[in-house]
């Protein structure tokens, strides 16, 4: 069975209701990167920080998964398939996805602010004063930026294994997180699907100027020729 990457971004969960960071009307409007999701805010305004997640938990549980979600995880009928994402929501496991890899980390849990092993679910608001065992605040169990991505070297490993290599709805410009396509064989069919795609310098490419939903559509039919 072949090994068949999905490597996923915002735009899929954008038609679930979930807001991307960079389109218009996205998260960052009304918030600066720096006051929220860096280690900086985090020690600066705790409780603005956690105000900011709390609202971003309630929007995940809410959601529902879409279309692009239960294609991505039919492909597992015919694929050895994993799913990498820099979506923080749990959409693609709900639609059914068995192997999926968070990148940025998962809202619907919680670590300590100084033992990132101390990792709890949680489905409510995180507030201040809420401890782990280690008495440390409680913090999401997120990947802000300024910080290092733990899973990137599970991510390179498993990218450099694919037999077909899937971009779904990323911009490609958050790094490290947009290097994964580099780690790939220059053989290995590569898709990218996205209503803005980001051109590639790579062989083997094939561009879906489309939604996540429809370049998916599009895709199982692209697929069934191979």
């Amino acid at each position: 069975m072949k090994k068949l990457i999905v490597f996923t971004g915002a735009g899929v969960s954008a038609e679930s209701g979930i807001r991307t960071f960079r389109d218009a009307g996205g998260l960052w409007e009304g918030f600066r990167i720096e006051d929220v999701a860096t280690p900086r805010a985090w020690k600066k305004d705790p409780e603005m920080v956690l105000r900011f997640y709390n609202e971003r938990r309630k929007n995940v549980l809410e959601a529902i998964p879409n279309l692009a979600h239960t294609l991505i995880a039919q492909l597992q009928e015919s694929y050895d398939v994993d799913v990498i994402t820099q979506n923080i929501d749990d959409l693609h496991e709900r639609a059914g996805s068995e192997k999926v890899l968070h990148l940025h980390g998962e809202i619907l849990k919680m670590r300590s602010e100084n033992d990132e092993e101390l990792i709890y679910p949680i489905v409510t608001d995180i507030r201040i004063g809420d401890l782990a065992q280690d008495g440390a605040q409680l913090r999401p169990h997120i990947v802000w930026f300024e910080e290092p991505v733990p899973m990137m070297d599970d991510a390179i490993r498993t990218s450099m294994n694919a037999d077909i290599f899937i971009v779904v709805g990323t911009s490609l410009v958050v790094y490290p997180a947009a290097s994964l396509l580099h780690y790939t064989n220059t053989q290995t069919p590569v898709f990218v699907i996205d209503k803005k795609v980001p051109k590639v310098s790579r062989p083997n490419i094939v561009y879906i100027e489309k939604t996540a939903s429809q370049g998916m559509t599009d895709l199982i039919h692209l697929l069934a020729r191979l």
